[in-house]
């Protein structure tokens, strides 16, 4: 897919070498623009690789967009807490040269149709304060923060938040 103010990309799902691909993106922006250390990297490639490990198609979902020089963004929702906590949307990030650009709104987009093709009621994400385009983007969505508070984690003190879209 092409649009005017993007290169010609593609939206798959699972490939190998997706995982790898995926955490490396998120811990070197992470690490860039936040500070995030080293335990951030850790946690998300165990959370992630346990999430593929675990995959079913009629429960969860991911897209991942790519160029042919790489991955430029990712989106997932897991499914596995649905009927309880709401799903979970996860691993959502778009390479900085993309941002602003309508590919972060095609990848939530798509996560959460399939939320409401699958019939989830409720979805959730965590994220935490200073995000403000992803912020933007979320409540455009319909998402409303519904907790937000102060962890130590990641090397740092963040103030978490909690993003909730009833469907």
């Amino acid at each position: 897919m092409t649009t005017p103010d993007l290169p010609e990309y593609t939206i798959s799902g699972y490939y190998p070498g997706v995982i790898g691909q995926i955490v490396a993106q998120h811990a070197v922006y992470y690490h860039r623009h936040w500070g995030l250390d080293a335990s951030f990297e850790i946690q998300m490639a165990s959370e992630l690789t346990s999430f593929i490990a675990d995959f079913e198609e009629t429960r969860d979902g991911l897209w991942v967009a790519s160029t042919p020089e790489g991955l430029i963004g990712s989106v997932a929702i897991d499914g596995k807490n649905a009927g309880t906590e709401g799903a979970r949307l996860r691993w959502f990030l778009v390479e900085p040269k993309y941002q602003g650009r309508g590919l972060g709104k095609r990848l939530i987009g798509l996560a959460i149709d399939h939320c409401r093709q699958v019939g989830y009621r409720r979805v959730c994400l965590w994220t935490f304060h200073g995000l403000q385009a992803a912020r933007s983007l979320y409540e455009r969505e319909g998402f409303s923060l519904a907790l937000e508070h102060e962890q130590a984690q990641w090397g740092k003190v963040i103030r978490e938040q909690k993003f909730v879209l009833v469907l």
